[in-house]
């Protein structure tokens, strides 16, 4: 009779919401070997369900040197980029719950000097509906040092995009001033605000927000791109970014924060529906995504070469964060490949092989391109069964895609028309057309 009474609950413990799904952790890590075998990319992820860690893996280096070349670890530290803002944006929810800030407050309030700011409020800050301009993209400027009234200053140069509210356009600098704003309401600089009100109250380990340069001596991952050999890629300052992409972090704490805020750990219920109610694609610091036919919130990061992935799927509990210091096959696509192999869906880990184009063929584009009028030159010189781009002394090897198409970069594709002799380079921006020199 007790072996009975046992059996059954014990019966029912495994084939109901207690039943632990099981990970294909070969396939995933045959996933990250290969992408690390083919250079596609470096760095480290964590599923977790319910806040216990149900994979955890680590690939390639975070710092590479003609005599060091040191591993990436699970405790290896990374730019999480824009992810911060779901950290900041939690932390403006606390202060809205407290009393101290309410959404409906005018930007005036804080920095009068931004154009529109009487219109401007919390809310729409939060939500990307506030018009306020992006930093121009000023190499200089992003890659110094900079004081809160030098960003402040940039900042209150753009002329707004739009009226508030009137359409949605992602503002990284709508971010950095809500950073500033915690700092004014709440009284402390955002690092100890992000100490108090977060790190401490759910125990991370590994996060803070960033200060000058990655530094590889407190083991945090310098950012590489692949050019015939991994070489280190310049980041902007972390005075920069603030409150909008600064953070530094791991895939681990990463998922023991997002598992926190759905926890209501952090904030209310109330605040949490408010994040993750989306308008034109965009909550508060929140963004929706769609795998394996699921639905999951979190935001994704990139910073250069550098990228990060948050989500959270309510139903299974289930948190995955990753981050690479070498953004170089595409991250969602890497995601996505997860999800499919987490959720036991049908994928075929690629073979990264490149395709192969006749050397006859790639004479063609050989040559020295230039944009007439400009200052533009580059030159296209062919090495095997390759060609590679030469421009200010670097080298910059490209992947065949098709017989006249390249991939340069992550979003940066080159494509040739040998009769008409051009060379275009295309970015998500724009495009620009060079001829080649006879």
């Amino acid at each position: 009779m007790n072996i009975k009474i046992l059996f059954v609950p014990l019966l029912m413990a495994m084939f109901t919401g207690g039943y632990a799904q099981t990970i294909d952790k070969a396939k995933l890590d045959l996933l990250f070997d290969r992408l690390l075998e083919k250079n596609k990319g470096m760095g480290s992820i964590t599923l977790a369900k319910d806040g216990k860690v149900l994979y955890t893996r680590s690939f390639g280096y975070a710092q590479i040197t003609e005599t060091v070349k040191k591993p990436l670890t699970e405790a290896t530290k990374y730019r999480i980029a824009s992810i911060t803002k779901t950290y900041t944006a939690a932390m403006i929810f606390q202060l809205v719950e407290e009393g101290k800030l309410k959404l409906t407050d005018h930007l005036d309030q804080f920095f009068p000097q931004i154009p529109n700011a009487g219109k401007i409020t919390v809310a729409q800050i939060l939500n990307h509906r506030s018009g306020i301009p992006d930093l121009p993209a000023d190499g200089t400027f992003r890659m110094q040092p900079r004081t809160h009234e030098e960003v402040i200053a940039a900042i209150a140069k753009g002329e707004p995009l739009f009226e508030p509210d009137s359409r949605h356009l992602y503002s990284n600098t709508g971010y950095v001033l809500l950073g500033y704003i915690l700092e004014k309401v709440g009284g402390k600089p955002y690092q100890e605000a992000l100490q108090q009100r977060i790190i401490s109250k759910i125990g991370l380990k590994n996060t803070y927000m960033g200060v000058g340069n990655t530094n590889p001596e407190h083991n945090e991952s310098l950012s590489y791109r692949y050019l015939g050999a991994w070489k280190e890629a310049p980041e902007m300052d972390f005075s920069i970014p603030g409150g909008a992409g600064a953070i530094v972090s791991t895939p681990t704490d990463m998922a023991r924060f997002i598992q926190a805020l759905f926890d209501l750990k952090l904030v209310s219920k109330n605040s949490l529906d408010m994040m993750k109610t989306m308008r034109d694609g965009e909550g508060m610091g929140m963004e929706p995504f769609s795998f394996a036919g699921r639905t999951l919130y979190g935001h994704t990061g990139g910073s250069n070469v550098s990228g990060s992935w948050l989500a959270y799927e309510p139903t299974e509990k289930l948190a995955m964060a990753y981050t690479t210091n070498a953004k170089i096959y595409p991250v969602a696509d890497i995601i996505a490949a997860v999800f499919d192999i987490y959720w036991n869906k049908p994928y075929e880990i690629p073979t990264f092989n490149a395709l192969e184009v006749s050397p006859e063929l790639l004479d063609q584009y050989v040559g020295v391109y230039v944009v007439p009028g400009t200052p533009a030159k580059m030159t296209v010189i062919r090495t095997g069964s390759t060609i590679s781009i030469e421009n200010g002394g670097n080298r910059i090897p490209l992947e065949a895609t098709a017989p006249d198409k390249f991939k340069l970069a992550p979003g940066l594709t080159v494509e040739f028309d040998a009769a008409k002799k051009q060379m275009t380079i295309k970015r998500p921006q724009g495009e620009r057309v060079f001829t080649k020199e006879n």
